[in-house]
């Protein structure tokens, strides 16, 4: 069967107070609207229809930033309710599908594979109709799902129009839906608007129980899949929901946190086996740590590459890459660009910024490297300082392998000093220095030899 997928997107969301779109707010640093997508992209037959509203403009490009061409969007340009949401798809996907999916972009918690189970229990029963429920305690303001004695699903109710009595069910609509297209394309046009005149999707269900055809609704087995987003509060809660998910699932794969409920590990992150994470380590972007390392505590890493065997302690790094066996910290700082080698040590208050430290660099404390390259086995001592910019441009220095900087130097780029040299303590180098020589004073000169 071929399944088209409609992803309603078109919300005010008054009560995030915001005024960012609802659908762009954040979540374990990807936007809302993301969730829902990654869910349909793979199943989908033909590419998913994002419907758009407020913030029309916003949410296509970032959609567009994250699938390309792979995902077609429809102009809901009046909010006039669900129903009517999903009639601003039809141009876009009428007769082209045997199925039709609907969910909904602030739905953040749901998992692919459920949706794969939904649009299963759909083909086997041969509904024309499947809804998603959950059975709980917490109505969170969803709509009531109404049986008949037999069972039998009759109807949705919405929070606010049930009856007391109808309160009382603890059986709640999720909004995730599976239609027969034909049906669906065909019954949409017959919703009767409510008296603030919009139409709503679950009057189908209604729709299709007066029509005695099949239906049925798909019962979630974790109601936290069901979780939606509509004020802030929602939001912080889907994010520790899908923190404790994410690294739950780590740990079950070989990494050890020692306090997870203070970490944050984002979806594109990847951890090695036996690495352990300490409190307050935050893994964002596209971070890859490898195996057997301890990150933490207090550490922040952004789009950055760690070897196998490092130690990170109290540092943050940012679009940076580590070899093998790097110690950092406590307080260090990568900036865009640092490349740190094999078995580099850089200590507490070092900063690095578009620089390559080769193996066995010591970089051991209070020092800044930026836009240099240091060959291999290279000690800089503490206070070194790269003076990079001039007020208008950036300067490289290069500094060759097994050289010896002193403490207190100021390297006044652009520089370029040999292999074997060394640097005296104070010293103020702003000429190039050969292989084999010691420069010291300000500004540095060789040291002259005595007979």
């Amino acid at each position: 069967m071929t399944i088209a997928s409609v992803v309603l997107a078109a919300g005010m969301g008054t009560r995030m107070k915001s005024r960012t779109p609802k659908m762009l707010h954040k979540l374990l640093g990807k936007p809302l609207v993301y969730y829902s997508l990654s869910n349909v992209v793979s199943i989908s037959s033909l590419p998913p229809v994002v419907v758009v509203g407020h913030g029309s403009d916003e949410v296509t490009q970032v959609v567009k930033n994250m699938y390309g061409d792979g995902v077609q969007f429809a102009l809901q340009a009046e909010q006039s309710g669900t129903g009517h949401a999903v009639m601003s798809s039809e141009p876009l996907l009428a007769g082209k599908s045997d199925l039709v999916l609907v969910t909904f972009a602030d739905m953040p918690m749901l998992r692919k594979e459920t949706v794969s189970s939904i649009i299963g229990f759909h083909q086997r029963t041969g509904n024309t109709l499947t809804m998603t429920s959950v059975v709980g305690e917490v109505p969170r303001g969803f709509g009531r799902v109404i049986r008949d004695s037999a069972g039998k699903l009759t109807a949705i109710v919405e929070d606010a129009d049930a009856t007391p009595e109808q309160k009382n069910v603890r059986e709640y609509n999720v909004s995730v839906y599976c239609f027969v297209a034909a049906w669906l394309w065909d019954n949409l046009k017959k919703i009767q608007p409510s008296p603030k005149g919009e139409y709503y999707i679950t009057d189908l269900v209604g729709m299709a129980a007066e029509q005695n055809l099949r239906l049925d609704s798909f019962v979630l087995d974790d109601p936290s899949e069901g979780l939606g987003i509509n004020t802030r509060v929602d939001l912080a809660d889907c994010e520790v929901a899908l923190r404790r998910r994410v690294i739950r699932q780590w740990m079950l794969d070989g990494v050890t946190f020692l306090d997870p409920d203070s970490c944050t590990v984002e979806s594109d992150v990847t951890i090695g086996q036996d690495t352990i994470i300490l409190p307050n380590t935050h893994l964002r972007g596209s971070t890859r740590i490898g195996e057997e390392c301890q990150i933490g505590p207090d550490t922040t890493l952004v789009d950055t590459t760690v070897g196998n065997n490092c130690m990170i302690t109290y540092c943050v790094a940012e679009k940076a890459s580590l070899g093998n066996h790097v110690s950092m910290g406590p307080y260090s700082h990568l900036r865009k660009g640092a490349i740190l080698g094999d078995r580099v040590h850089l200590g507490n208050f070092g900063e690095v910024k578009d620089s390559k430290l080769a193996e066995d660099v010591k970089m051991g404390h209070f020092s800044y490297i930026g836009d240099a390259t240091i060959g291999k086995n290279v000690n800089i001592g503490a206070g070194t300082i790269t003076c990079n910019f001039d007020g208008k441009k950036k300067h490289h220095t290069e500094i060759g392998e097994n050289t010896f900087i002193g403490s207190d130097t100021m390297l006044v780029a652009p520089l370029n000093i040999g292999k074997n040299a060394k640097t005296g303590a104070g010293s103020v180098v702003v000429d190039d220095v050969p292989d084999n020589t010691l420069v010291y004073g300000v500004p540095a000169k060789p040291k002259v030899r005595k007979d």
